[in-house]
């Protein structure tokens, strides 16, 4: 591939766009200036916004989009009439060789089913997964999925596990991530078929990574494996409670130390280490889910991020493109028995 690396911008995804994904694209383009950005969405707004980004207009081509995703479109409704939409523009681009990955913060079904219907899934694939990456206490863990696939059989966690392997090593840069599955418990009699059933054909597969076998909630914050996979259901209640366990935590924190004259003092003391602890635990540092298994990059923000956070999300993107993440996964796929990762609706037939 060339030096040069475009993005495809979803300028009026998110709860305040285009203004965080302008900001945002002019500090990716700091951080990564061999990056160029497509922005897809109102021109006249955006190009009001980019002109006020000293020296962004450099690197962006704006395209104009009639319409955009609203955070309540019905996925089912919003394939059938949104061609228009700065999303569909923006994940078309990426079939059409114009840009080399997507980064929206919009409305998250309707970007999955967009993206399924637009760039297809990788053969191999039966579904994608929504797999992302937050702190522990060892470094970074990767989990997947958060929320595409509420059922999954044995053959989906395969998947994932195949999957978020190589997420794990394109994005933090891990040579041989280890792999577990999300359990009630560690011994091999817990768990449902379809657990029991995965956690054997990865014992038996030939990974470039190492399946140890299951894992239990407590596991995921303490690092004890780089790539937790599981169903979209229980990912997503996962993390979900483990970004309002760290509000609360945060909450806690400042209503402890606003108690007394004493606490302020102590905390004025305490602050360099606490401002550590609020960067290291900071959700814009982790924010960009990526779209695994699919025939392109498209990444989702997170709709409530602000422009840090939004250029987190263009550097997960950037990483999987400049590491030629998708061929990786190609690869690991076509390495394994097609038996075993034959879609479902090859089998049916």
């Amino acid at each position: 591939m060339s030096d040069q690396i475009t993005i495809a911008l979803d300028a009026m995804g998110g709860d305040d766009a285009p203004q965080i994904v302008v900001a945002g694209a002019n500090i990716a383009r700091r951080r990564h200036p061999d990056v160029k950005f497509l922005l897809y969405g109102d021109e006249k707004e955006i190009a009001e916004l980019v002109s006020k980004q000293r020296g962004l207009d450099e690197f962006v081509e704006i395209r104009h989009a009639s319409e955009k995703v609203e955070p309540d479109d019905k996925p089912s409704q919003i394939v059938r009439s949104g061609q228009e939409t700065s999303m569909w523009k923006a994940i078309t681009s990426v079939k059409e060789g114009d840009s080399d990955g997507v980064v929206s913060a919009g409305n998250t079904g309707a970007l999955l089913a967009m993206a399924m219907l637009v760039l297809r899934r990788l053969e191999g694939i039966d579904r994608p997964a929504i797999a992302s990456f937050f702190p522990t206490q060892r470094g970074e863990t990767v989990m997947l999925d958060l929320g595409a696939n509420i059922q999954c059989d044995a053959r989906n966690l395969v998947e994932f596990a195949i999957m978020g392997e190589v997420f794990a090593r394109t994005i933090l840069g891990i040579n041989d991530p280890t792999i577990g599955l999300l359990n009630v418990g560690e011994e091999e009699t817990k768990g449902n078929d379809a657990l029991k059933l995965a956690a054997t054909l990865l014992r038996d597969l030939d990974l470039p990574g190492e399946f140890v076998g299951f894992v239990e909630g407590d596991d995921i914050p303490s690092g004890a494996v780089d790539v937790v996979v599981t169903d979209g259901f229980t990912g997503n209640v996962a993390l979900k409670t483990a970004e309002g366990t760290a509000r609360l935590i945060n909450a806690f924190v400042r209503e402890t130390f606003r108690n007394s004259f004493w606490a302020k003092i102590g905390y004025l003391f305490a602050k360099p280490s606490f401002d550590k602890l609020r960067s290291r635990s900071d959700p814009r540092r982790y924010n960009g889910a990526m779209f695994l298994g699919l025939n392109g990059v498209c990444v989702k923000s997170h709709g409530g991020t602000d422009a840090i956070g939004f250029a987190t999300a263009i550097g997960v993107a950037i990483d999987m493109i400049k590491y030629d993440g998708t061929a990786l996964l190609k690869t690991n796929i076509e390495r394994l028995d097609p038996e075993i990762l034959r879609p479902q609706s090859a089998v049916a037939n």
